[in-house]
């Protein structure tokens, strides 16, 4: 653990000339059998294994984004997205679960220093589980902070975490949601210790994911300090936490958020275009001469999918990388590069729908299977696909910004 922490200290204003050279990444491909030893079991429990759980906190994998000053790697946002992108090639769930996770730290060391304190205190080891969404719970004020009930949907990684993350609205005395002084609705985030949550059984009920324990959860009545509270910023979020030193916490969110589910997808594409390979390799379909990889149609797909799916990942890694560059020579990035770099993570999203898509389609009557790798890929990518983060609603609001029209509060 301390050899990896040792080697990520890079210099804070520079990217990693060879991302896939950087130790955490080397130590998400070797993980890749291991994931794949656990499939059935994550699949039937719905819940990342124990084991699996404490070999990936040795590897790192549950500190990436925390500062260095709290224990954690502090690395920048192209390595943990390269990390991300592996485990989930590996296994949908586990990049999922890692991916969220790494937004869920970024939003809590922005509470109280009290708060972040409390959260992160135990040397690198807090893994956070929840959503950043708007919306879910209420509290009532009381001395020192609030009372909260509610109920949350997506609580991805419950199993393993130990701080749930939730949004809530605060009712004033006459049990009305506080607005703001334009008459909009207010909304709170809320850091809850995994013991005072109930998971909601059977709430996580899915074609694909099953791994990721994604149940509803719930706080009845629950105590909340005021340390552990911070304002619910931006339509998912805003940059709360670049109080803290370094070029990966000045960055805007959107080198994060989007990204970070983006990454998800594009692992489980590459996983799928690996399968066709390694399935044509050795089936001669049923009434044909000769295997399916002498199939010249299947050879296209192949070239195709791979090239469309390499050319979002491109794009991505470039749009992040020039806003980094902005930002560690002390400038200020444009909407124009913010809207670019938030459209690149959808694309590469869409890019890996096409390259599934085409790989899904020529694998035959295996794709179908429900215990091929083909039919693992095709399901958990289409539900990486369906996420708000990558939905194509985020086309017409880059298209707003580059017609000179207000983009909208989802994008600033």
């Amino acid at each position: 653990m301390d050899t990896i922490a040792d080697n990520m200290r890079a210099d804070g204003q520079r990217l990693p000339p060879d991302i896939d050279a950087q130790p955490i990444v080397r130590a998400a491909l070797a993980l890749q059998p291991t994931l794949r030893e656990y499939r059935e079991e994550l699949e039937r429990e719905q819940r990342l294994p124990k084991a699996l759980v404490e070999r990936m906190h040795e590897a790192g994998f549950y500190r990436m984004v925390i500062p260095r000053a709290l224990g954690g790697l502090e690395v920048d946002p192209l390595t943990y997205l390269r990390v991300v992108e592996l485990l989930a090639e590996g296994c949908g769930s586990v990049g999922w679960n890692i991916a969220n996770n790494g937004i869920g730290q970024l939003v809590t060391i922005g509470l109280p220093e009290d708060g972040v304190q409390e959260v992160y205190g135990r040397g690198g080891t807090t893994v956070i589980a929840g959503t950043a969404v708007q919306g879910g719970g209420q509290a009532k004020p009381v001395d020192g902070g609030y009372r909260v009930s509610g109920r949350w949907s997506f609580g991805s990684g419950s199993q393993e975490s130990n701080w749930m993350l939730g949004s809530f609205q605060i009712l004033d005395a006459s049990g009305k949601p506080r607005v703001s002084d334009e008459g909009k609705a207010l909304y709170w985030r809320g850091v809850f210790p995994r013991s005072e949550a109930e998971i909601v059984p059977g709430s996580w009920d899915v074609a694909g994911l099953r791994g990721t324990g994604s149940f509803d959860w719930t706080v009845d009545d629950v105590f909340l300090p005021d340390r552990r509270v911070m304002v619910h910023a931006g339509i998912p979020l805003d940059n709360q936490w670049d109080r803290w030193p370094g070029t990966s916490y000045q960055l805007p969110t959107q080198c994060w958020v989007g990204p970070h589910h983006s990454a998800v997808i594009t692992g489980i594409a590459r996983a799928g275009i690996n399968a066709l390979i390694e399935l044509a390799g050795g089936k001669t379909p049923r009434g044909r001469v000769g295997l399916l990889c002498d199939n010249p149609q299947v050879q296209d797909a192949v070239g195709r999918a791979d090239a469309i799916l390499n050319a979002g990942r491109v794009y991505r890694s470039a749009m992040i990388a020039e806003l980094w560059n902005v930002v560690a020579s002390g400038g200020e990035t444009t909407l124009e590069q913010r809207g670019r770099c938030r459209l690149a993570a959808v694309y590469a999203a869409d890019s890996a729908r096409q390259a599934m898509d085409l790989v899904y389609r020529f694998g035959g009557s295996t794709s179908f299977k429900r215990e091929s790798r083909l039919a693992e890929c095709w399901r958990d990518l289409n539900v990486v696909g369906q996420t708000v983060t990558i939905a194509p609603e985020w086309y017409p609001i880059g298209g707003r910004i580059y017609l000179g029209r207000d983009p909208g509060p989802r994008l600033r």
